[in-house]
This record gives structure tokens, C-alpha cells and sequence, in this order.
């Protein structure tokens, strides 16, 4: 994790733990007032998660789409090229950004036959709890990242019959790239089909694992400033 030292100044651990580990210690210190202070950060995150979970939904509808179009493909003898990759990419899709908002909603199994014991110890065994999965999840999303750019500099490509048009390429290229490089990119970009890289569909599973985690450092820090679990399951009857 010190690959990034030269960009961010600090070795990347002490990004992605020590300083969320500090900030949930700073809540559980001062408690209403960290609560006050952060409550603008929660709302803004809180539709961060609820717009997640809406392109989920999106990827689930565009699921079932696909299979419309592999049944109309098969009555008309017509050949779908890659539809089964494009159904894999979108329930992988659904899957990752889905994971933050299932959290805030409860929809995450959760084992609390020791936090009903008593509620001396239902705080800390939450929080404790809460610490280790958010560890846990932020290593998850930064080896998921790093497996993005992995496969993006071995240029690794699938093996199916799937194929994107390169213009949607140099647009998610876009981002990792400055301002100034990019009339090159795009003077450089075709229309034309090309194999789908790998990366292309790993995207959101890195995007979906950095939510993750955030949404597991947010709640722990609401835990302990608010003294109460914010992740509440809905009772289904």
C-alpha cells in the first residue's frame, strides 16, 4: 500500500484506516456534538447510497431486457452475440451497488444473538462489530480497485463474444486521464466494435466495494456518536 505515497502524500493504509479509525474516535469523544457537526455529511451520503441503489435497479431491469432480447433473438433466428456476458455484467452490476444501500436498509444478515444479550454491552459489541467489517470491506474495495487497474494494464480482454464500441471506452478513460489529453483520446477513437476489456465490467464492483465501505466507517461513526444503531430491518409480516 505505499504505491500511492508519492500522490497522496501518505502511505495509503493510513488513508484508508487510521484516519476513519480516528474520525470514529472523535465521534464516540464527543458524542451529540460529532453528531451535529456531521449530520449535512450523513444526509449527502445517505442519497449517495439511495442513487446506488437505484442504478441497481436499473442493471435488474436491463437483466431482464436482455433475456426479452435472447427470446426474440431465438423466435426470429437471429443471432444475440454476447448476451449471456452482457446478463453476467449486469447482475454483477446489481449485485455491487446494491451492497451499500441493502446495509443502510438491514438487508445485510446480521448475527445478534450476543448484542441481545444486554444492553450494556449491545454498544460495544455493535461497534466492535462494525470495526472489523469495515477493515474487512476496505480491504475488499482496494484490492478490487487494484484489480481494476491491473486489468487494465495487462489489457486483458474477454474471452466471449461480447463487444463494446470504443467511443464508451475513451469515455470511462476519460476520468483516469487530465483535461488536456483528452481531444487526443478522442481524435484517436473509433467507432467501431471492439472486444470488451476486462475492466469495463469490474467497474462496478470496485465502485460498489468503496461504497461499501463507507457505508460501514458512516454507521460506525453514527453508532458511536448517537450511542444507537442506525441500520434498522424492515419487519415483513
Amino acid at each position: 500500500m505505499r504505491d500511492w505515497q508519492p500522490f497522496l502524500g501518505l502511505p495509503l493504509w493510513v488513508w484508508l484506516f487510521v484516519f476513519p479509525t480516528l474520525l470514529a474516535l472523535y465521534c464516540l469523544w464527543q458524542g451529540p456534538k460529532a453528531a451535529q457537526q456531521f449530520q449535512p455529511l450523513w444526509r449527502l451520503l445517505d442519497s449517495i447510497y439511495k442513487a446506488a441503489g437505484a442504478v441497481a435497479a436499473c442493471f435488474m431491469v436491463l437483466i431482464l431486457l436482455l433475456i426479452i432480447g435472447q427470446m426474440v433473438s431465438r423466435w426470429s433466428n437471429f443471432t444475440f452475440h454476447g448476451s449471456t456476458e452482457y446478463a453476467g455484467y449486469a447482475m454483477a452490476a446489481t449485485s455491487f451497488f446494491a451492497l451499500a444501500y441493502t446495509l443502510t436498509q438491514g438487508g445485510h444478515i446480521r448475527v445478534s444473538v450476543l448484542l441481545n444479550l444486554n444492553k450494556h454491552t449491545r454498544l460495544w459489541l455493535d461497534a466492535v462489530a462494525m470495526f472489523i467489517a469495515a477493515i474487512t470491506a476496505t480491504y475488499f474495495a482496494r484490492y478490487a480497485v487494484k484489480t481494476n487497474i491491473m486489468s487494465e494494464v495487462l489489457n486483458d480482454r474477454t474471452q466471449g463474444q461480447d463487444f463494446v464500441p470504443e467511443w464508451l471506452l475513451t469515455f470511462f478513460a476519460m476520468f483516469a486521464n487530465s483535461p488536456a489529453k483528452w481531444g487526443e483520446m478522442w481524435a484517436n477513437t473509433s467507432s467501431e466494435l471492439v472486444y470488451t476489456p476486462v475492466w469495463l465490467p469490474q467497474l462496478p464492483m470496485s465502485i460498489g466495494t468503496i461504497l461499501l465501505a463507507i457505508a460501514i466507517w458512516d454507521y460506525l461513526m453514527r453508532l458511536l456518536a448517537t450511542r444507537t444503531s442506525h441500520i434498522h430491518s424492515e419487519v415483513l409480516e
